[in-house]
């Protein structure tokens, strides 16, 4: 039996890359003497390949070439999911929207490619409101591009994990959507209030 169950498998390509375009921030694996090195890294999806930049200190860098495997995670919003607001009876459960991705990467050793890769990807992190424009003459940008790595990602296998309760009622169904929005919107403001308060 495949898991998660079927109803909670989302493997339409376009749905999966809005996940990594709405949520950039990813987990990449790699392993290195069965040890896994794991770094969060915003990823830019361009022509079917995902694309990012790495400190050339981090240990992960040094397997980020060479068509080496790696494993991508991608996280979308996740919730508790209380019985208390279905209108069937049910037990308690989580919610949560992930990508898993499989692929081989590579570096790309070009100084030139690196610059306009930085520039594009603050241009998209930057959109819709484009507050900031990250210029090709900046002084600070050009004084780091040594101590970057551009690399980018072949996706060889897309899984999306997509938990919303698709096996329930239809009202209930909607009743874990507004769910998981409202407790996303609150749940991090508290938690920030609490940790920064």
């Amino acid at each position: 039996m495949k898991y998660p169950p079927k109803h909670h498998q989302d493997n339409d390509r376009n749905h999966i890359i809005e996940v990594i375009k709405t949520y950039p921030l990813a987990t990449i694996i790699s392993v290195k003497n069965n040890e896994p090195l794991i770094t969060h890294l915003p990823l830019i999806f361009k022509d079917d390949k995902l694309v990012g930049h790495i400190d050339i200190y981090n240990p992960q860098t040094q397997l980020l070439k060479d068509n080496n495997n790696i494993t991508i995670l991608f996280y979308g919003p996740q919730c508790y999911i209380s019985p208390s607001i279905y209108t069937t009876t049910q037990l308690p459960t989580w919610n949560y929207i992930r990508v898993h991705l499989k692929g081989k990467v590579n570096a790309i050793e070009s100084t030139e490619a690196l610059k306009a890769s930085l520039i594009s990807m603050t241009e998209f992190l930057e959109a819709p409101d484009h507050k900031y424009t990250l210029e090709a003459n900046n002084p600070r940008l050009d004084a780091n591009l040594n101590y970057i790595k551009l690399f980018e990602i072949t996706i060889d296998t897309w899984e999306g994990k997509f938990k919303l309760s698709q096996d329930k009622h239809p009202k209930d169904i909607e009743n874990a959507r507004a769910e998981l929005v409202r407790a996303n919107q609150e749940n991090v403001k508290a938690f920030l209030d609490g940790v920064f308060s």
